[in-house]
Protein backbone atom coordinates (compact mmCIF):
# COMPACT_ATOMS: atom_id res chain seq x y z
CA UNK A 1 0.00 0.00 0.00
CA UNK A 2 1.14 3.72 -0.75
CA UNK A 3 0.52 6.87 1.01
CA UNK A 4 -2.81 8.07 0.07
CA UNK A 5 -4.21 4.78 -0.44
CA UNK A 6 -6.38 3.64 3.15
CA UNK A 7 -6.19 -0.05 4.59
CA UNK A 8 -9.07 -0.66 6.79
CA UNK A 9 -8.82 -3.62 9.07
CA UNK A 10 -11.45 -4.77 11.74
CA UNK A 11 -10.66 -5.83 15.02
CA UNK A 12 -12.82 -7.30 17.45
CA UNK A 13 -13.52 -6.43 20.28
CA UNK A 14 -16.12 -8.08 22.69
CA UNK A 15 -19.28 -8.02 20.72
CA UNK A 16 -17.87 -5.23 18.64
CA UNK A 17 -16.24 -4.57 14.97
CA UNK A 18 -13.59 -1.76 15.37
CA UNK A 19 -12.17 -0.03 12.07
CA UNK A 20 -8.32 0.35 12.61
CA UNK A 21 -7.13 2.37 9.23
CA UNK A 22 -3.69 2.46 7.79
CA UNK A 23 -2.91 6.04 6.62
CA UNK A 24 0.49 5.03 5.74
CA UNK A 25 2.31 1.82 6.24
CA UNK A 26 5.31 1.86 8.25
CA UNK A 27 8.65 3.33 6.77
CA UNK A 28 10.76 1.56 9.17
CA UNK A 29 11.50 5.56 11.03
CA UNK A 30 10.27 5.16 13.77
CA UNK A 31 7.26 3.38 15.89
CA UNK A 32 3.59 4.15 14.49
CA UNK A 33 1.63 7.04 15.40
CA UNK A 34 -2.13 6.59 16.60
CA UNK A 35 -4.85 8.70 16.01
CA UNK A 36 -7.73 9.31 18.31
CA UNK A 37 -10.90 11.38 17.41
CA UNK A 38 -12.87 13.61 18.87
CA UNK A 39 -16.65 12.89 20.22
CA UNK A 40 -19.32 12.27 17.88
CA UNK A 41 -16.37 11.95 14.69
CA UNK A 42 -14.53 9.49 12.90
CA UNK A 43 -11.15 8.85 11.78
CA UNK A 44 -10.19 11.25 8.70
CA UNK A 45 -9.30 9.95 5.19
CA UNK A 46 -6.22 11.31 5.23
CA UNK A 47 -3.29 12.24 7.27
CA UNK A 48 -4.07 15.76 8.65
CA UNK A 49 -1.75 18.75 8.13
CA UNK A 50 -0.26 19.30 11.55
CA UNK A 51 0.51 15.34 12.27
CA UNK A 52 1.85 15.00 8.72
CA UNK A 53 5.61 15.12 9.65
CA UNK A 54 5.19 12.00 11.64
CA UNK A 55 8.12 9.88 9.70
CA UNK A 56 6.66 6.65 10.47
CA UNK A 57 3.38 4.87 10.13
CA UNK A 58 0.00 6.11 11.37
CA UNK A 59 -2.94 4.53 12.48
CA UNK A 60 -6.85 5.98 12.91
CA UNK A 61 -9.01 3.73 14.97
CA UNK A 62 -12.99 4.37 15.27
CA UNK A 63 -13.94 4.12 18.73
CA UNK A 64 -17.20 1.84 19.03
CA UNK A 65 -20.26 3.43 18.01
CA UNK A 66 -18.12 5.82 15.75
CA UNK A 67 -16.83 5.57 11.94
CA UNK A 68 -17.32 2.41 10.20
CA UNK A 69 -17.13 0.51 14.10
CA UNK A 70 -20.15 -1.11 14.86
CA UNK A 71 -22.61 0.11 17.40
CA UNK A 72 -23.71 -2.18 20.64
CA UNK A 73 -27.40 -2.28 21.84
CA UNK A 74 -28.50 -0.12 24.60
CA UNK A 75 -25.44 2.25 24.96
CA UNK A 76 -22.94 1.90 27.98
CA UNK A 77 -20.64 4.15 26.95
CA UNK A 78 -17.95 5.02 28.94
CA UNK A 79 -13.92 6.28 28.91
CA UNK A 80 -12.80 3.28 29.96
CA UNK A 81 -14.78 1.09 27.37
CA UNK A 82 -13.30 3.48 24.88
CA UNK A 83 -9.92 2.80 26.35
CA UNK A 84 -10.37 -0.80 25.67
CA UNK A 85 -10.75 0.06 22.11
CA UNK A 86 -7.48 1.77 21.91
CA UNK A 87 -5.67 -0.89 24.12
CA UNK A 88 -7.09 -4.01 21.33
CA UNK A 89 -5.85 -1.46 18.57
CA UNK A 90 -2.22 -1.16 20.19
CA UNK A 91 -2.17 -4.70 20.48
CA UNK A 92 -2.49 -5.30 16.41
CA UNK A 93 -0.45 -2.24 15.73
CA UNK A 94 2.59 -2.65 18.87
CA UNK A 95 4.29 0.19 20.64
CA UNK A 96 2.73 3.80 19.56
CA UNK A 97 2.54 7.50 19.91
CA UNK A 98 -1.30 8.30 20.64
CA UNK A 99 -2.47 11.78 18.85
CA UNK A 100 -5.73 12.21 20.86
CA UNK A 101 -8.17 15.06 20.22
CA UNK A 102 -11.11 16.25 22.45
CA UNK A 103 -12.37 13.20 23.87
CA UNK A 104 -9.51 10.97 22.24
CA UNK A 105 -6.81 13.32 23.78
CA UNK A 106 -8.54 12.19 27.62
CA UNK A 107 -8.84 8.61 26.17
CA UNK A 108 -5.20 8.24 25.03
CA UNK A 109 -4.17 9.53 28.77
CA UNK A 110 -5.96 6.95 30.30
CA UNK A 111 -4.41 4.09 27.86
CA UNK A 112 -0.60 5.73 28.34
CA UNK A 113 -1.24 5.14 32.37
CA UNK A 114 -3.07 1.83 31.83
CA UNK A 115 0.30 0.74 29.34
CA UNK A 116 3.08 2.27 30.00
CA UNK A 117 5.21 0.26 28.29
CA UNK A 118 3.43 0.71 25.01
CA UNK A 119 2.62 3.87 24.66
CA UNK A 120 5.57 5.95 23.41
CA UNK A 121 3.84 9.22 24.44
CA UNK A 122 0.59 10.96 24.33
CA UNK A 123 -0.86 14.13 22.43
CA UNK A 124 -3.62 15.49 24.11
CA UNK A 125 -5.27 18.13 21.06
CA UNK A 126 -8.33 20.44 21.05
CA UNK A 127 -11.48 18.27 19.93
CA UNK A 128 -15.20 17.00 20.52
CA UNK A 129 -15.28 15.98 24.10
CA UNK A 130 -12.30 17.54 25.81
CA UNK A 131 -14.70 19.20 28.82
CA UNK A 132 -16.64 16.11 29.44
CA UNK A 133 -19.53 16.44 32.24
CA UNK A 134 -16.94 18.31 34.91
CA UNK A 135 -14.76 16.68 37.95
CA UNK A 136 -18.19 16.05 40.09
CA UNK A 137 -21.42 14.14 39.70
CA UNK A 138 -24.46 17.20 39.19
CA UNK A 139 -27.92 16.47 39.16
CA UNK A 140 -29.68 13.48 37.21
CA UNK A 141 -30.75 14.14 34.04
CA UNK A 142 -33.36 11.89 32.31
CA UNK A 143 -32.38 11.81 28.62
CA UNK A 144 -35.20 10.57 25.54
CA UNK A 145 -33.97 9.81 22.39
CA UNK A 146 -36.10 9.63 19.93
CA UNK A 147 -37.09 5.94 18.03
CA UNK A 148 -36.25 6.48 14.67
CA UNK A 149 -32.46 7.50 15.75
CA UNK A 150 -31.94 4.61 18.24
CA UNK A 151 -33.17 2.37 15.45
CA UNK A 152 -31.18 3.68 12.07
CA UNK A 153 -28.00 1.90 13.70
CA UNK A 154 -26.18 4.94 11.59
CA UNK A 155 -23.03 6.22 13.36
CA UNK A 156 -22.03 8.17 15.75
CA UNK A 157 -24.81 6.58 17.90
CA UNK A 158 -26.57 9.20 20.26
CA UNK A 159 -26.47 6.85 23.12
CA UNK A 160 -22.29 7.72 22.75
CA UNK A 161 -23.10 11.17 22.45
CA UNK A 162 -25.75 11.54 25.36
CA UNK A 163 -23.35 9.29 27.30
CA UNK A 164 -19.97 10.36 27.05
CA UNK A 165 -20.68 14.00 27.16
CA UNK A 166 -21.54 13.74 30.47
CA UNK A 167 -18.37 11.01 31.63
CA UNK A 168 -17.38 12.40 35.19
CA UNK A 169 -13.17 13.13 35.15
CA UNK A 170 -12.15 13.90 38.71
CA UNK A 171 -9.09 15.66 39.22
CA UNK A 172 -7.42 13.13 41.26
CA UNK A 173 -8.14 10.62 38.33
CA UNK A 174 -6.93 12.19 35.45
CA UNK A 175 -3.76 12.66 37.50
CA UNK A 176 -3.65 9.23 38.89
CA UNK A 177 -3.37 8.37 35.30
CA UNK A 178 -0.41 10.41 34.13
CA UNK A 179 1.32 9.09 37.48
CA UNK A 180 0.86 6.00 36.37
CA UNK A 181 2.00 6.83 32.81
CA UNK A 182 5.27 8.57 34.32
CA UNK A 183 6.29 5.67 36.45
CA UNK A 184 6.34 2.97 33.69
CA UNK A 185 7.09 4.87 30.33
CA UNK A 186 10.58 4.70 29.52
CA UNK A 187 10.23 8.42 28.58
CA UNK A 188 10.88 11.25 31.10
CA UNK A 189 8.02 13.20 30.20
CA UNK A 190 5.68 10.73 28.17
CA UNK A 191 2.25 13.40 28.23
CA UNK A 192 2.48 16.35 26.25
CA UNK A 193 -0.74 18.85 26.24
CA UNK A 194 -0.63 21.40 22.98
CA UNK A 195 -4.45 22.21 23.21
CA UNK A 196 -6.15 25.84 23.94
CA UNK A 197 -8.86 24.27 25.91
CA UNK A 198 -8.08 23.97 29.49
CA UNK A 199 -11.12 21.82 31.31
CA UNK A 200 -10.68 21.90 34.91
CA UNK A 201 -9.11 18.20 34.51
CA UNK A 202 -6.41 19.19 32.06
CA UNK A 203 -5.66 22.49 34.21
CA UNK A 204 -4.58 19.76 36.93
CA UNK A 205 -2.55 17.16 34.98
CA UNK A 206 -0.37 20.28 33.83
CA UNK A 207 0.89 20.44 37.91
CA UNK A 208 2.10 16.78 37.16
CA UNK A 209 5.69 15.78 36.64
CA UNK A 210 6.07 14.95 33.29
CA UNK A 211 3.59 16.46 31.95
CA UNK A 212 4.85 19.13 29.31
CA UNK A 213 3.03 22.45 27.70
CA UNK A 214 4.22 22.72 24.39
CA UNK A 215 2.82 22.53 20.24
CA UNK A 216 1.96 19.52 18.43
CA UNK A 217 5.43 19.91 16.02
CA UNK A 218 7.95 19.75 18.95
CA UNK A 219 5.97 16.79 20.39
CA UNK A 220 5.91 14.96 17.08
CA UNK A 221 9.85 15.23 16.91
CA UNK A 222 10.09 14.68 20.72
CA UNK A 223 8.44 11.35 20.62
CA UNK A 224 9.50 10.17 16.83
CA UNK A 225 13.07 9.94 18.60
CA UNK A 226 12.55 7.58 21.59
Amino acid sequence: MTEGQVQTVMLRHARVQLALHELRPSTGKAHALLLLHGLGERSPSAIPADVASWPGAVWALDFTGHGESSIPSGGGYTCELLMADADTALASIGPATIHGRGLGGYVGLLLAGARASEVRGVIIDDGNGMQGGGTEPGSQTLHGIGRGSVYAKATPDPFAIMELSEDIRPLDYAARYARLAVEGSPLDTPVAVVSVARPPWLVGLLREYGVVETRTLDALRMFSSR
